[in-house]
Formats: structure tokens, C-alpha cells, sequence
């Protein structure tokens, strides 16, 4: 891939999280990541789960971060 679809596919990945954020979209990927570094021992939920989870913390003030 040149440089110039390189930039535009950053960008566009870029605008999808953000206007997900912005949105109240929890970001899964970057979740899943998290977990694999900072919480091996933990098991990876499916994103239906996930999902689920962010919700409940959203709109039950649940608490916090983790981190």
C-alpha cells in the first residue's frame, strides 16, 4: 500500500472512533487490546458482552476505569 492510502486509512480509522466516542460507541478493539496488556489473566468477553458491560457502567453509574 503507498503512503497516501496509508494516511488516508489512519485518517479514516481515526474519524470512525472518534464520532463512536462521540457517540457513546465503547471502542472493542481498544478494549481488547487493554485486556491483552494490562489483564492477561483475564478472559476477552465477545462484543455483544462488551457491549452489554458499557452500557450497564453508562447509564447505572457503575463506577469508573479500571485504569
Amino acid at each position: 500500500m503507498n503512503r497516501p492510502m496509508r494516511a488516508l486509512e489512519s485518517s479514516w480509522k481515526w474519524a470512525v472512533q472518534t464520532a463512536r466516542l462521540c457517540c457513546g460507541v465503547p471502542d472493542y478493539d481498544a478494549y481488547v487490546k487493554h485486556l491483552r496488556e494490562h489483564h492477561p489473566e483475564r478472559e476477552v468477553p465477545s462484543y455483544k458482552e462488551f457491549f452489554r458491560e458499557r452500557q450497564v457502567a453508562r447509564y447505572k453509574g457503575t463506577g469508573g476505569r479500571c485504569c
